[in-house]
């Protein structure tokens, strides 16, 4: 080694040799992309494995739905059309609670009570913060170990991130499939309490508040917000100790549903207790759903209420694609940031913005032509 080698090696200014850096990219997630691409099906293939109750299709299905991919969306939209005519066989229940109320707990008890009873159960999660919070269910399906393990249900996670219009439309497509596999049952759970409780009380037949007792005051404003969609609240934990205050707590909730006004479906919404631990009260909660579906099927509400929903779900799809078409304009990309400029310095309002931004993309349309 030379004298000039020895001094760079003593060097206290000498660059170590680093180590690799790992790469941006999840390569699990690539290479099960890069298979699914590999492996893709028609959509008859998926159908039929679908209707034949093979799971492993009906989990390639859903991936194929939740996947951004314009390809895998083509693909999606041809399954979800040829299995609709056998969708629709189901009580779709959404699910929500205040945090550490005991979905999860809940759901396993109710699921575990279901499938005991011959039913076919699919939980479902609208979680559009998931990769913040880490949402609830993709816990919970670690936690609801016996109901992960019963060959009679099913639990899929919603989509990670996402807006929460995303995430629903994805859900309404996951109901579809589950349904033409054979589900009878589909769970639709909220993480949290927020806006995905309206976004999930627009997709389901009956809507379960589930609450505990001495929740405190500052949980008034969501009650006040949710309670009205309730179409049953459900006081949970009301075991040992806590079993009075459930009880007490039912009876405030039955009084408090006074104030609000009778729902189109003209069904009185009911209050009751139960205990996801001791099973409790589990049974009721089901009588409770059943007499609903049978109250609204007898008044017609049930039918018109899918009615509704289903046309929901063509406005809000044309919305969004309206709105991917205009921003993907060239000639809006060209002048929105000069636009908000203008904006943000006070040189224009915000409406006039607005109307040449429309008038530009109008204009765009007919050169088109």
């Amino acid at each position: 080694m030379s004298e000039k080698d020895k001094k760079k090696k003593d060097s206290a200014l000498r660059v170590n040799e680093g180590v690799d850096q790992p790469s941006s990219i999840n390569q699990n997630v690539l290479n099960r992309f890069k298979g699914m691409k590999r492996n893709l099906r028609s959509a008859d293939e998926y159908v039929e494995g679908i209707l034949n109750g093979n799971r492993s299709m009906l989990s390639q299905a859903i991936t194929l739905v939740e996947s951004n991919l314009p390809a895998h969306h083509q693909l999606a939209q041809k399954i979800i059309e040829k299995c609709l005519p056998y969708s629709g066989n189901s009580i779709r229940i959404g699910i929500t609670g205040v945090p550490g109320v005991g979905k999860s707990t809940f759901i396993e008890a109710m699921g575990k009570y279901l499938t005991d009873a011959g039913h076919k159960l699919a939980v479902l999660a609208i979680d559009p913060s998931s990769a913040r919070s880490k949402g609830s269910i993709l816990g919970d399906k670690t936690r609801m170990e016996d109901l992960s393990n019963n060959p009679q249900a099913f639990i899929r996670p919603s989509p990670s991130a996402g807006s929460l219009g995303g995430v629903a439309r994805k859900t309404r497509e996951t109901i579809i499939l589950c349904e033409s596999f054979g589900f009878d049952v589909i769970f639709v759970e909220t993480v949290g309490v927020g806006q995905s409780e309206v976004a999930v009380h627009s997709m389901v037949d009956f809507f379960l508040l589930l609450m505990l007792a001495g929740a405190g005051d500052e949980l008034q404003g969501i009650k006040r917000g949710i309670m009205e969609m309730a179409d049953a609240i459900v006081v949970n934990k009301a075991d040992g100790n806590n079993l009075h205050n459930a009880q007490m707590a039912a009876r405030e909730y039955k009084n408090a549903l006074h104030l609000y006004p009778v729902p189109e479906s003209g069904w009185t919404p009911k209050v009751d207790t139960c205990s996801s631990k001791t099973k409790e009260g589990i049974d009721r909660v089901w009588q409770i759903i059943r007499e609903y579906e049978q109250f609204t099927k007898g008044n017609g509400y049930f039918h018109k209420n899918r009615q509704e929903q289903a046309k929901q779900i063509m406005y809000e799809a044309i919305e969004e694609k309206l709105e991917s078409h205009f921003y993907q304009n060239p000639q809006i990309k060209e002048v929105l940031p000069r636009i908000i400029d203008d904006i943000l310095s006070s040189k224009i309002s915000s409406y006039i913005a607005a109307q040449k931004l429309l008038e530009t993309y109008f204009e765009s349309l007919k050169n088109e032509q």
